[in-house]
């Protein structure tokens, strides 16, 4: 079975086919520049641009950096505020041919490694977060997805987790790996005191790297890179199109 997913990043935005036997991309994805300002109509633009590229006529998997509630954005995280109250399910829509599943980045992600990669057959509670532009996060129970969960905002030494302990604070702050994992080590600290999970999975594009921090981290909890790497988004969201996933 075939799907197509779509992953709006606050600095890119990638889709791609997706074969849902293998949970894998078929092909090459496509990536471009998210717009700057990443207003609505622009985004829908370069989204439906991608789909097309690709001859797809089926339903669409859309993920968007931000709480997503029946098609419609809560918060704008990495991208323009005017999204706030937005319906991006009928925007969408309104731009590609065929119905349209959005849903929050993160619970993508993790929707893709709990069926395909480093989640699977996994039960109890499984965090993944995803490091990227911010952290985005996906709780799992026993399987089951407890959606639009935004830890990457919970409160460390009095600052949003993300703004120190996100990959883009690594680079913005040109911090070597030991440095970042140092900070890493104390978000998931904070996470792990309320949560006690039993598995951590780490995503985004530095979990290519994971070599480099993951065995530096000290938590108590199992921690381990995401087998999807950053193609779980495009994934996911394909997987959740198909399959009707998103809350």
């Amino acid at each position: 079975m075939q799907g197509f997913g779509v992953d709006i990043g606050g600095s890119g935005i990638k889709g791609c086919l997706v074969d849902l036997d293998e949970g894998r991309l078929l092909g090459e994805r496509v990536r471009i520049e998210t717009p700057q300002p990443s207003l609505p109509d622009s985004v829908y633009g370069v989204v439906a641009g991608i789909v097309e590229s690709f001859g797809w006529g089926g339903q669409v998997g859309v993920t968007f950096p931000g709480v997503m509630k029946a098609g419609v954005a809560h918060t704008a995280a990495n991208v323009d505020k005017s999204w706030i109250g937005t319906d991006v399910d009928a925007g969408l829509e309104q731009r590609i041919p065929g119905a349209v599943q959005t849903l929050n980045d993160a619970d993508a992600a993790g929707l893709a490694e709990m069926r395909y990669g480093a989640g699977r057959g996994r039960g109890g509670v499984v965090l993944m977060l995803t490091f990227g532009t911010g952290i985005g996060s996906a709780l799992f129970v026993d399987g089951r997805l407890v959606p639009n969960t935004e830890f990457g905002h919970i409160q460390v030494d009095g600052e949003d987790g993300e703004r120190r302990a996100s990959a883009a604070a690594r680079e913005r702050e040109e911090l070597s790996y030991p440095a970042w994992a140092l900070r890493v080590d104390r978000y998931l600290d904070v996470l792990e005191a309320g949560l006690w999970p039993d598995l951590i999975i780490v995503g985004g594009g530095v979990s290519k790297k994971a070599s480099k921090w993951v065995p530096l981290l000290s938590t108590r909890t199992p921690v381990v890179p995401a087998e999807l790497q950053n193609d779980a988004g495009i994934v996911g969201a394909a997987l959740a199109a198909v399959e009707r996933l998103a809350p």
